[in-house]
Formats: C-alpha cells, sequence, structure tokens
C-alpha cells in the first residue's frame, strides 16, 4: 500500500503538536513491510520533518521568514501535485483541512479532526480565521475522518451533518521526553526556591489560565508554599501581567520560562504536580506526558482530558475557582495522594503509543483502499 502525506501543516508549524503527529505516524507507518509511506513538502519551516528518514521525506527546510510563509504554503502544495501523482498513492491522508485538490477521484482522501476549538470557541479567534469554514469542507469531501477522541467525534457529529461510519477515533501516542530520575521527596528539590505548580504550553482564553490564577490567588496556603511555572506558551501578556497584579500576585509566584523537551522534562520530573485547567482539549498530550516523567495530574473534567486521563488524575470542575483550589491544595498536601497518582499515571500512559497509532491508522486505509 503506497501512503502519501500533503505539505500544509509543514508549511505553517515550525514545531507543534499536528506536525509532531504526521511525523510520528508516518515513521511508525513505514515499519510495515508492505506499505511505502512518503510526506510530499518540497517547501517547509517544521522542525519535526527536518529529522525525519530522507527516504521518507520529499521536500527541503526552508528559512522562516515571515513575508514569504504564504508563498511557501501555496507553491509547496502546487509543486507536490507532479511528485505526489507519480507516487501513485492509494491514500492520500491530508496534514491539515486542504482547499486545493491535489489528486484524482480514484485517491482516497482521509483528514484527521484533532479537536472542534474554532467552532464550540468561536469569539476566542478573529473573524479572519477562515479554519471552521475550511475543516467543514475537507471533512465533507474525505472519503474518511479520523477523529483523536470520541469527545472530538461527538462534537463533530454535533457540529457538521456526516454520516457516523465515516469517522473513526484513533488515540494519539505520545513519546518520553527524557529518562526519569529518582524524585525527591515532596517540595524537597535541588533548587532552592519553592515548589512549583507546573503549567505547560499556551494560555488561549480556553485553556482557563486565568481560572488557574484566581484559584490559586484564593489561597493563602499555595500563595505561602508554591509557585506556578509556566512553561512554553509565550510570555506573560500584558492582560495576565494586569490580572495578576490586581489578585495580588507577584512574578515570583508565577513565572514563565520555555526550553527544548530535555528542559521540559526536568520541570516535569521536579514539579509538585502538573496542572490542566483547560475548558476543551481535542486530545491533549501533555498530561501523558506528566505522567511518564512521573509527575502527578491535576486536571479539569471537561471535554476529552477524562478519556486521556482516565483514573490517573485529580480532577475538578473548571468552572469552579472552589473546585480547582480544593483539588490542588488535596494533592500538594498530601505524599500519599501524590504517589498515588504517581503509580497509576507511570501504567495509564502506557497504552498510549505510537505503534497502536499507526496500526489502528492502517486498518482504517485498508478498508477504505
Amino acid at each position: 500500500m503506497k501512503i502519501a502525506f500533503d505539505s500544509q501543516i509543514f508549511t505553517q508549524q515550525e514545531y507543534g503538536g499536528i506536525s509532531r503527529y504526521i511525523c510520528n505516524l508516518a515513521a511508525q507507518l513505514a515499519n510495515f513491510q508492505d506499505v511505502n509511506v512518503k510526506v510530499f513538502s518540497p517547501l517547509h519551516i517544521n522542525a519535526h520533518l527536518s529529522k525525519m528518514p530522507d527516504n521518507l521525506v520529499s521536500g527541503v527546510r526552508m528559512p522562516i521568514i515571515p513575508i514569504v510563509r504564504k508563498f511557501y504554503h501555496l507553491s509547496s502544495q502546487f509543486l507536490s501535485c507532479a511528485p505526489i501523482a507519480n507516487f501513485a498513492p492509494q491514500i492520500l491522508h491530508e496534514t491539515y483541512y486542504s482547499q486545493i485538490p491535489l489528486l484524482p477521484s480514484n485517491v482516497r482522501r482521509v483528514v484527521t479532526v484533532h479537536d472542534m476549538i474554532h467552532e464550540c470557541f468561536a469569539a476566542s479567534f478573529s473573524k479572519r480565521d477562515r479554519t471552521a469554514e475550511f475543516k467543514k469542507k475537507s471533512v465533507l469531501a474525505a472519503d474518511h475522518v479520523i477523529c483523536v477522541s470520541e469527545n472530538t467525534r461527538n462534537d463533530l457529529l454535533s457540529l457538521i451533518n456526516i454520516p457516523p461510519e465515516k469517522i473513526s477515533v484513533v488515540h494519539h501516542g505520545f513519546e518520553r521526553l527524557g529518562r526519569v530520575v529518582k524524585r525527591n521527596d515532596l517540595f524537597e528539590f535541588v533548587t532552592p526556591l519553592k515548589p512549583f505548580l507546573l503549567y505547560v504550553g499556551r494560555r488561549d482564553k480556553y485553556k482557563n489560565f486565568d481560572g488557574l490564577l484566581h484559584a490559586y490567588a484564593s489561597s493563602n496556603w499555595l500563595k505561602k508554599n508554591v509557585r506556578i511555572v509556566c512553561f512554553g506558551g509565550g510570555m506573560l501578556q500584558p492582560q495576565e501581567l494586569t490580572l495578576m497584579r490586581d489578585l495580588g500576585l507577584t512574578n515570583k509566584q508565577v513565572e514563565q520560562t520555555r526550553g527544548n523537551d530535555e528542559r521540559l522534562a526536568q520541570f516535569y520530573q521536579n514539579a509538585a504536580a502538573f496542572i490542566y485547567p483547560s475548558l476543551y482539549e481535542g486530545f491533549g498530550i501533555p498530561p501523558l506526558e506528566a505522567m511518564s516523567m512521573e509527575c502527578p495530574v491535576i486536571c479539569s473534567n471537561a471535554s476529552s482530558i477524562p478519556e486521556v486521563v482516565g483514573d490517573a488524575g485529580e480532577y475538578f470542575d473548571p468552572s469552579s475557582i472552589e473546585s480547582m483550589r480544593v483539588s490542588i491544595e488535596r494533592i500538594l498536601q498530601s505524599t500519599e495522594r501524590r504517589e498515588n497518582l504517581i503509580q497509576k499515571g507511570t501504567k495509564h500512559c502506557l497504552q498510549f503509543t505510537w505503534e497502536r497509532c499507526a496500526s489502528e491508522t492502517l486498518a482504517i486505509y485498508r478498508s477504505i483502499a
């Protein structure tokens, strides 16, 4: 079986969850003896793709120049038409929501829907953002749709009129970020600073970071004994700093940092706990990363999060400041509860592998080819 992946996401993301997903999926599919897989992205800016074996990729990485990024995107799609046609795949797996037909109708098209955030939280996006429109067209045109969680599938069915049998659920895999080292006892770390609650990634409105700040500020115990460290997601924004000031919080209590995967692994391993207050996630890999690093997970009970975290997390209602505060204090004040979550998490995360993801995806390809 010949499987092609198009260029879309690789001209838009230097790093990112979707491009990482496609690269891991393609790499695992290549391990099957009867599969020939290739990613066609003549021009791209993606770091994950640049690390793929040369025989799996057709394309070169370009420097990131904002004024020509749109040129990369359109040129790469058109330049890949002939190479993909010559490759003659049975399956074209679109890496995002294409508006440009690349192949004849006899090639089966598959698209993955990662979430319905643009539809459920439309007010959080610019009116010029047409992702929801493009997604709908792509989903309706595809021969099969993969959703990354049952929650995403249910949302898709409720928002777009599509036959249920056209949709399958395949959970992501994830990769451990580094070697797990022996943990210190509660609140006893190498760093002389206070123990910290770790928040990872972007802080868009639906991520509910503001809610976390309110929950933290409502607890005298947390403010005295614990700090919040935000990893990635960009520098704290003026509106976030204003909210911190209004809540009486300082930059020693709420910090932001960044780094590579190795540095992120160190933060997971030394955090008192990982906090995930999001109102909505299509899947959510950070909790699994935390579990693999023996970091207890405290998380929202919304959307797909319980589906991914299972019984290995301490849950709260993300719309309730009190519920969040109580859950955080409950875990951070009890070594026994933390160790229980750590033990459950290290077992639970093992079921989310890229090998399983690729095997289930390949079965879908075969069913429609």
